[in-house]
């Protein structure tokens, strides 16, 4: 009994503290504070299902629409059934692989927006403003000037040899993105200004553009011209099968780094405090980033300012959280492309504008405003 009086006794005592007032405001706050993160975490995930919705209402309406119309209803019972002939013929071989070539492209190169412009701690960090896009145009050129990769027919330009085309476009990226790395280990310039160093990129490999069309013949201008427009009308489930592979590897292996992505965003001496290898991280990043966007690129030509749009607007929802940027802002990109390229199928109907066209003249003020925005700090 006496052990047990005892033990009463410590017990009214070690309670005794959490019954003073300022720890009983204490554990009010705490509690506070975990409902508004709950409601924060609630919030980003709802955004996150309003994006598959969205997508979904994206896709059915970029099946439907287009020189010949075809019903929701008859869109859904082709696809539900994978009925391949009469109007299920237009769906699976004419509609279907621009618009997974939209959702693709769209998703990859805002996860490489996302990515660069965490490791670079920049937000116009993008594959176009680090010249992997200019570089993979380049490349493209000088396999249709001098490998002689074009012909054409009475009626349309084409790519004769397109794997050739894709090939030097892909490989002219990897030297772009390898020469930023090298200039990032030859230099002490800060991860903010290697931007500059992509825009310089950029800058000669447009010269050399330049000069391929210069070089050029009308008809290998043609083909230079309708490549670097960008445009989802060459996807083939094949290209998309290949992209699919590069971006989900690439995809995973950035999501693994999550928690690093949010530790770089607190600064270099905050990650490195923590135990993060700061340039192995930006190292990887860029890797990664720069590998899907020269797959990207090179399958179907520059398409601007995705890797601004999808995570900018992203932020401005959710905030810069990676463990939901890395999920909403893949998303938002596909989402934005897909809804530029049906848009550029309906515009100039039944002739069919180039996407590249309409991201362009969507990414170009945005990227001026986050200029501006970065003067004024």
């Amino acid at each position: 009994m006496a052990d047990q009086r005892l033990f009463q006794n410590h017990a009214a005592e070690a309670e005794e503290p959490l019954r003073s007032p300022f720890l009983r405001g204490s554990t009010g706050c705490t509690e506070k504070t975990l409902s508004q993160y709950q409601g924060y975490i609630h919030f980003k995930r709802l955004f996150i299902m309003f994006l598959l919705v969205l997508l979904l209402v994206l896709i059915l309406t970029a099946a439907s629409a287009g020189a010949i119309s075809i019903p929701f209803h008859q869109v859904l019972s082709v696809l539900a059934r994978f009925d391949a002939a009469g109007t299920g013929r237009i769906v699976w071989y004419v509609r279907m692989p621009r618009i997974i070539a939209a959702l693709l492209v769209g998703s990859g190169l805002s996860v490489s927006g996302t990515v660069m412009q965490s490791v670079l701690r920049n937000p116009l960090a993008s594959p176009y403003t680090l010249g992997i896009s200019s570089a993979a145009a380049f490349g493209a050129s000088f396999a249709i000037v001098f490998l002689q990769a074009g012909s054409s027919t009475s009626s349309s330009i084409i790519i004769s040899s397109p794997h050739i085309v894709t090939l030097s476009a892909f490989s002219f990226s990897v030297l772009a993105t390898a020469a930023i790395l090298v200039i990032t280990r030859l230099t002490r310039i800060s991860a903010e200004t290697l931007v500059l160093a992509g825009i310089a990129i950029g800058a000669i490999c447009s010269a050399g553009l330049t000069l391929m069309q210069y070089l050029a013949d009308s008809v290998q201008l043609a083909h230079i011209v309708s490549w670097s427009f960008g445009n989802l009308g060459r996807a083939s489930w094949q290209m998309n099968l290949i992209a699919f592979s590069v971006l989900i590897t690439v995809y995973l292996l950035c999501y693994l780094y999550r928690w690093d992505f949010n530790a770089m965003d607190g600064g270099e001496e905050i990650a490195k405090g923590l135990g993060i290898s700061t340039e192995r991280l930006r190292i990887t990043g860029l890797v990664g980033a720069s590998l899907i966007s020269a797959v990207m690129v090179s399958f179907f030509g520059i398409i601007a300012f995705i890797g601004l749009l999808g995570p900018h607007i992203t932020r401005r929802v959710i905030g810069g959280d990676h463990r939901f940027l890395l999920v909403a802002s893949p998303l938002v990109g596909a989402a934005v492309l897909l809804a530029a390229d049906t848009a550029a199928r309906l515009i100039l109907a039944p002739m069919v504008l180039p996407v590249g066209i309409l991201t362009s003249l969507l990414g170009g003020p945005l990227f001026i405003y986050l200029l501006l925005g970065r003067v004024r700090r």
